[in-house]
């Protein structure tokens, strides 16, 4: 992942007691922007971000032990309360 430009106008929001919680965001208009976390060697990158279509499709659903009350999901996909073991 590279910006092609404006990354001098990304700002980075660390929660300190948090191990990987992080947020990327543009300084200028408050939109979510990818996080590069080189401890782990990967990119997190908002959906929202994104112009076209990624060419990939949602796997599962995971944290689902803490969504709220209201939210329905109607998929058939797995879902996990926490964080499943497998990739």
């Amino acid at each position: 992942m590279r910006f092609t430009r404006g990354e001098d106008l990304v700002t980075s929001y660390m929660l300190p007691e948090a191990k990987f919680f992080g947020q990327d965001f543009c300084c200028l208009c408050g939109s979510p922007v990818p996080r590069v976390d080189r401890e782990r060697g990967i990119v997190i990158v908002p959906m929202g971000s994104l112009d076209d279509d990624p060419g990939i499709r949602p796997m599962r659903h995971i944290f689902v032990g803490s969504k709220a009350p209201w939210l329905a999901i109607s998929d058939a996909l797995p879902q996990f309360a926490e964080r499943p073991t497998e990739p």
